[in-house]
């Protein structure tokens, strides 16, 4: 089996200059007037994350800051064979150390931002690449639940649960702590990360750079649900598409109709490398859906005809965006108010060229 990791096409890269410079002034205007109509869709990507501490995958010049960055592929996670038993390892023992930074990271400006669009309806379908849960946080205090399912589709899934391999799911949290049961030996040194605050390099996917370890005796506990089943099955994977798996159908057919329903599409933070979102755009394209993409850095949708493109931070911009939009409203509406002044800004060091080689996953 053949898998390649979607990038931006490389045709793209080469031909990449710099774009058009625009003022922050500028983008909040135009950014305000594209988002007043309402009803409009938005696509976020791992742009809009980086301002809560969580790394992107790829830096300014569109290339992965990891040039050698090689997940684990869906078909190695779940081979039932020593081969995939030693992949579950080197993963769940990365993930294991990773997933922590991921779980007490904050929503930022961006998100909150958002949050402050989608409690207005202006945005009434968000579709997030990212698995990191931060919108879901940014409005966990005005929606329940069932809202936040309702109004945010999780295109790649969510780090927050765990499914074995006989469909039986598992809070993350709990399946956190039945790992550290099973390896009181990374359960001390986890600790000791914690207390000295020198967790190792994590990226999106809540997996770390770990180098010049054995995984051999990383232990994996079995499904509990699945020993009450009478059977032992220690096969695991978080909720998130992996690189050669398929989104479900209802998860697709969603993202198609939310594309469908809106008015216009708004592309924040994504360089549209992975096909499950550059589709959406093609599909509002084919619609004759207004586009507007804010990202810094190439994307696979840079020259197509009918996408508007502002290269400038989102930081810079969504928050005195929405203030123009919303002014009216921020005076009587004391939760967007509270929005418009929440959120963190604690990007990741500056280290973006991270060139030692090395497999993510």
């Amino acid at each position: 089996m053949r898998v390649s990791v979607p990038t931006i096409p490389a045709a793209l890269l080469r031909d990449a200059t710099s774009a058009q410079t625009i003022s922050p002034a500028a983008a909040v205007e135009r950014v305000a007037d594209f988002l007043a109509p309402g009803n409009v869709a938005l696509i976020t990507g791992a742009g809009v994350s980086v301002d809560s501490g969580i790394r992107a995958y790829r830096g300014a010049k569109g290339r992965y800051l990891n040039p050698n960055y090689r997940p684990i592929f869906y078909h190695e996670l779940m081979d039932e064979t020593a081969k995939g038993v030693a992949y579950r390892k080197r993963y769940w023992l990365r993930s294991y150390l990773g997933y922590p930074p991921v779980r007490d990271a904050l929503p930022n400006t961006t998100h909150f931002a958002l949050a402050a669009l989608q409690y207005r309806n202006v945005i009434p379908r968000l579709i997030t690449q990212n698995v990191d849960g931060l919108h879901h946080k940014a409005l966990a205090h005005v929606w329940d639940q069932p809202r936040l399912h309702e109004r945010i589709l999780e295109l790649h899934g969510t780090l927050h649960k765990v499914n074995c391999n006989h469909g039986h799911a598992t809070d993350r949290g709990i399946f956190q702590d039945m790992l550290s049961a099973a390896n009181p030996q990374w359960k001390a040194f986890a600790d000791e990360l914690e207390l000295t605050g020198k967790r190792p390099r994590t990226n999106p996917d809540g997996d770390v750079v770990l180098e010049g370890v054995s995984f051999d005796e990383f232990v994996i506990p079995d499904c509990p649900s699945c020993l009450e089943e009478g059977r032992r099955n220690s096969v695991h994977k978080p909720d998130v598409i992996f690189f050669g798996e398929s989104i479900s159908k209802e998860v697709k057919d969603r993202s198609f109709r939310d594309v469908e329903e809106c008015d216009r599409l708004f592309l924040l933070g994504t360089t549209l490398a992975t096909f499950s979102a550059f589709r959406l755009l093609r599909h509002a394209l084919e619609l004759k859906k207004p586009v507007l993409l804010l990202n810094v850095g190439p994307t696979r949708a840079d020259g197509i005809p009918g996408v508007e493109k502002l290269e400038i931070p989102s930081n810079v911009v969504m928050r005195d965006a929405v203030r123009t939009l919303l002014s009216s409203q921020t005076i009587e509406d004391l939760t967007v108010e509270e929005m418009l002044r929440s959120g963190v800004n604690q990007p990741p060091p500056d280290d973006e060229d991270d060139t030692a080689p090395r497999s993510v996953g």
